[in-house]
């Protein structure tokens, strides 16, 4: 594997980020995001690239003053195991430590990936009422959903 660089996300980066998404979205791992919502929130995300290829990225999306949520977390299958997602987060939790957050929120089918990581389980009841009516209403589970709910402080 040759070495993985991040950066913040560009414009251009788009239409790579929709077609490395689009197997988790259809899984229904992922919620579809359109063009343009990636562009309104295109300074959330951080990418991986191997070379030049797209192989991941993440979102920090901000609620409030004090909240973000960590979202679209996605690794090529290749390389997935190989620390890419777990340095996704960690460039998240420290741009949210930068911007003065205190807790960074996620939901997700992978809740021991983000144990490891420093999260604890929340009930899904505490998550703010604007991200379910934003988000989850979008997604084809809703409303019977299995992501759990996990929170870490920064």
């Amino acid at each position: 594997m040759s070495e993985i660089t991040y950066r913040k996300a560009f414009l251009s980066d788009i239409k790579a980020m929709q077609a490395l998404v689009m197997p988790e979205v259809h899984s229904g791992m992922i919620l579809m995001r359109s063009d343009d919502e990636l562009a309104t929130n295109i300074r959330s995300y951080t990418l991986a690239f191997e070379g030049d290829t797209l192989v991941g990225f993440t979102a920090l999306h901000v609620h409030t003053p004090k909240l973000a949520e960590i979202r679209s977390l996605v690794v090529i299958e290749r390389l997935r195991g190989r620390g890419i997602g777990s340095e996704l987060v960690t460039h998240a939790l420290e741009e949210a430590a930068r911007l003065g957050l205190k807790e960074v929120l996620t939901l997700t089918y992978r809740q021991h990936f983000f144990e490891q990581l420093g999260f604890h389980e929340i009930p899904k009841e505490s998550i703010p009422e604007h991200k379910i009516w934003a988000d989850c209403i979008k997604c084809k589970h809703f409303p019977v959903c299995n992501e759990i709910a996990l929170i870490k402080s920064v």
